[in-house]
């Protein structure tokens, strides 16, 4: 029996300040491709689709229209509906990420410090569909 193409997962890594999750995504079982904006990311999703974006609410309050990038990249992606979300935030945004979430789905919201336990499980919710 072989196994299909792996799953595909996109670490958008704006401000970092945290490990590198690249070995517990690859242990999942994803393809890992990782970039570092969400303008990045934005040109990366009008060639393909990945199954999972892990990125960070970083709350910008002078954007005059959203709260932050993340909120482009969540719009663009509504047209996906296959695509999971996973969002790492800090504890004090997180009445601002509720904002957020109300009008954009996301699959899954950690806090800072990330559990890893807790982002193992949200992997594998995500592989599942």
């Amino acid at each position: 029996m072989t196994a299909g193409p792996k799953p595909t997962l996109l670490s958008i890594i704006e401000l970092g300040g945290y490990p590198n999750f690249t070995p517990l995504y690859e242990q999942a079982g994803y393809a890992v491709e990782s970039i570092t904006s969400v303008r990045k990311a934005l040109g990366l999703l009008k060639k393909h689709t990945p199954d999972v974006i892990v990125a960070e609410f970083n709350y910008q309050s002078d954007f005059r229209d959203r709260t932050s990038s993340l909120e482009s990249l969540l719009a663009v992606l509504q047209r996906s509906a296959k695509t999971r979300v996973i969002v790492f935030y800090e504890k004090e945004h997180e009445h601002q990420l509720v904002r957020l979430t109300s009008r954009f789905p996301i699959h899954d919201a950690l806090p800072f410090p990330v559990d890893t336990a807790k982002l193992e499980a949200s992997l594998r919710r995500s592989a599942g569909g």
